[in-house]
């Protein structure tokens, strides 16, 4: 048996050396590479169940400074939005502007020329 493939069946053990098969114990009793790390995940365990019961109490005013800043980032959102709204607004005025102002310019070149156009008779 190798100390990789042990590692593989160490990590999915929880319960420590008596999880393990017979041939898996064997092993790891007389290589203290599998031992030392059957101790690691055995403290690690321990610390993962000391932070189940740890209650952690944030920094006073934290919750507030939180609050304020997706409070910001909100109103920020909404700017952007109406900007971006007007700003189709704005190019669609501007877009009716020029077309307006280019159909005078062609109704204005039509009449110079039929002005200037002699009269048969």
């Amino acid at each position: 048996m190798r100390c990789d493939d042990v590692a593989d069946v160490l990590a999915a053990a929880e319960g420590g050396a008596d999880a393990l098969d017979r041939a898996t114990r064997r092993h790891v009793g007389q290589c203290l590479r599998c031992q030392a790390e059957l101790v690691q995940y055995r403290r690690l365990l321990r610390a993962l169940h000391a932070l189940r019961t740890e209650v952690l109490e944030p920094a006073p005013g934290l919750l507030a400074d939180i609050l304020a800043s997706v409070e910001e980032a909100g109103e920020r959102h909404a700017v952007r939005s109406l900007l971006g709204g007007r700003r189709a607004a704005y190019l669609g005025g501007l877009a009716a502007a020029t077309a307006a102002g280019a159909a005078g310019a062609i109704v204005l070149t039509t009449r110079s020329r039929r002005a200037r156009l002699p009269l048969a008779g």
